[in-house]
Formats: C-alpha cells, structure tokens, sequence
C-alpha cells in the first residue's frame, strides 16, 4: 500500500450508514454564517450515489415550494453531522433522473417492505 492510500483511508468516515438510490434521507448539514454556525437539515430523495474513496458524493432531491432543488454532497465532508436514513425506496435504476421530468403523485416512490428484503 503506497502512502496516498494510507492518507486517503485516514480521511474516510466510517459512520455513514448504507443507502442507496430511492432511499429519503435527512443530512444534517453544519452552516458557518460569519462566525456563528448552525445545523441545517435537507431532506429528500437519493437520486445518485457515487462511490469511490475520498470522492465519493451523492445527490439529494427536494421540492421546495413547487420547486425542485438538488444537492450534491461529499460523501466524506466534516461538514456533514450525521445522516439518517428515513425510508428505503424500491428503485430498479441506480440513478434515479427519471424523477426531474415527473410531478405530484408521478413522482412517488414505492417503499420496501418487510417481505422484499431477504433474509
């Protein structure tokens, strides 16, 4: 193991839990504002996740006020505090981009349940 390797494994974050694309989550995100900060949570839908080490992101979607908004977060960043995984989604896609062009009720998600995880 050459030492970009060993300074990259330093860097990883080993408190994220698994999620994939479908799946809502809340990021807990820190806000410095001048010299106050503050936590900010996002909540959404996974649409992406890209793996790798220290370049790992994912992308989280919203509607906010009829408006969709979408955010790109290092999966590895000390700005995030935590993440919390709400629901899994059932998604057969990796990346989930269908979802922009859909609206209301079109652009639910259907959530696992009991009986689709195996065991």
């Amino acid at each position: 193991m050459n030492i970009l390797q060993k300074i990259e494994r330093e860097q990883l974050r080993m408190d994220i839990p698994k999620f994939k694309a479908g799946d809502t989550l809340k990021v807990h995100v820190r806000i410095i504002e001048g010299e106050k900060q503050r936590t900010q949570v996002f909540q959404g839908t996974v649409l992406r996740v890209k793996r790798g080490t220290t370049n790992s992101t994912f992308v989280v979607r919203k509607i906010s006020d009829g408006i969709g908004v979408e955010r790109v977060f290092p999966l590895n960043s000390p700005f995030i505090e935590k993440i919390e995984v709400l629901t899994e989604g059932k998604v057969r896609q990796g990346r989930i981009f269908y979802l922009r062009k859909l609206r209301g009720k079109a652009a639910r998600i259907k959530t696992k349940s009991n009986w689709d995880r195996p065991n």
